[in-house]
């Protein structure tokens, strides 16, 4: 029985220690639980309290920045596109194609009445191969006259053969985007169209007289300006012309396009108004039948226009050239006028030598602009001009 009490008492204690080593060991293992669960807590909590401060540091940074920018140097407002850009370019020179620049300027607004006071101008297109060897004579006539005239000039050949005018002439910045141009060829006629394309995107362009570097005029401004503003006409040379220099130029592969009896020839300087201009432009009949077929001895400057627009505003056309040039020696150029060919007596005789009608009247003056002159003959023009051309008056 004593052996028994004494075997229960060991197998309790024993039970105890075990009970008690289990009993540490799991407050142990809790302990360890909840200490490595705190750290992992605590670092959590702090990881995520720091990317708030960045994230907050971050956009009060931003909107610092930003506030800063607004509120220390704001934008420039855009620039204001207002009327003036679209009817007075001032500038002439820009990347357009031929194409794009035909487009541009061909188009007409339906609404008559301009918003704006427009005082008409006279657009002088200079088709030349170089500078415009006669300026001081021009600059001579267009002084004072501001506002009442553009300037446009066509070169051709090397860009070397341009020099650019001084600041305070009426030339400076005046050429237009040119190509080269062959003499007798469609590329001459190129060239007008191009004149013409550039000068109609003025809106205050009412008239277009084509010149070259050889030209001169034979009135003051205010004579001539009066003289083409007022016209009911067009003055574009226009007739038909028997023979191998007039209709022997015809190609029949230009039928039906361009019969043998429309076929014209006149001097290629031209003098219009702003309709026709347009309609010169924006002809996509005959002109490329003039492209495709007037090559070699056609000389298509000399039949293109006076085929087009007798065909089709003859009714409007004047039928006669403004510019005096010389054939009467012969040969395939006018006559050129040297130092000694100018004089007072035979300047007043191009102003007045013979009558032509204007607006349905005789008018004395035939002829407001005369060539071919050269830069020999420059220094009596300018002596003769202000006494025979009344120049500056």
């Amino acid at each position: 029985m004593k052996n028994n009490q004494i075997s229960f008492v060991s197998h309790s204690k024993t039970f105890n220690a075990r009970f008690q080593l289990v009993n540490l060991i799991s407050v142990i293992l809790f302990f360890g639980f909840g200490l490595c669960f705190g750290m992992i807590l605590t670092f959590h909590l702090k990881n995520v309290s720091f990317n708030l401060q960045f994230t907050q540091f971050s956009l009060s940074t931003d909107t610092e920045i930003d506030n800063h920018d607004v509120f220390s140097s704001p934008p420039p407002p855009p620039p204001k596109i207002r009327l003036e850009n679209y009817i007075h370019p001032t500038e002439v020179m820009h990347d357009l194609s031929d194409r794009e620049l035909i487009w541009r300027a061909s188009m007409v607004p339906k609404v008559a009445e301009y918003p704006f006071d427009r005082t008409p101008k006279v657009a002088f297109m200079f088709l030349t191969r170089g500078s415009v060897l006669l300026s001081p004579l021009w600059e001579m006539f267009f002084k004072g006259y501001n506002g009442l005239f553009n300037i446009y000039v066509h070169t051709s050949g090397s860009p070397s053969n341009w020099t650019e005018p001084e600041v305070h002439s009426v030339f400076h910045g005046r050429r237009i985007p040119s190509k080269d141009v062959e003499w007798g060829k469609v590329s001459m006629i190129e060239a007008e169209r191009r004149l013409l394309a550039n000068a109609l995107l003025d809106f205050s362009n009412q008239r277009f007289v084509l010149l070259s570097e050889t030209c001169i005029p034979l009135f003051n401004f205010s004579t001539i300006y009066s003289y083409l503003i007022n016209s009911n006409h067009n003055f574009v040379e226009s007739y038909d012309l028997p023979g191998p220099v007039g209709r022997g130029r015809y190609s029949s592969k230009m039928y039906p396009t361009v019969k043998i009896t429309e076929w014209r020839k006149g001097s290629q300087w031209f003098e219009m108004n702003r309709d026709l201009a347009i309609e010169v432009i924006s002809d996509t009949i005959y002109f490329p039948v003039f492209q495709d077929y007037c090559n070699g001895s056609c000389y298509a400057d000399e039949h293109y226009l006076p085929t087009f627009v007798t065909r089709k505003f003859g009714g409007q056309n004047a039928n006669r050239t403004l510019t005096f040039v010389d054939w009467s020696k012969g040969g395939p150029h006018p006559t050129r006028y040297l130092r000694y060919d100018v004089t007072k007596e035979f300047l007043e005789k191009l102003r007045g030598d013979m009558s032509c009608e204007y607006n349905g009247r005789s008018n004395q003056a035939c002829h407001l602009f005369a060539r071919k002159f050269t830069p020999h003959a420059l220094d009596r023009l300018l002596r003769l001009a202000p006494k025979v051309m009344q120049f500056n008056q």
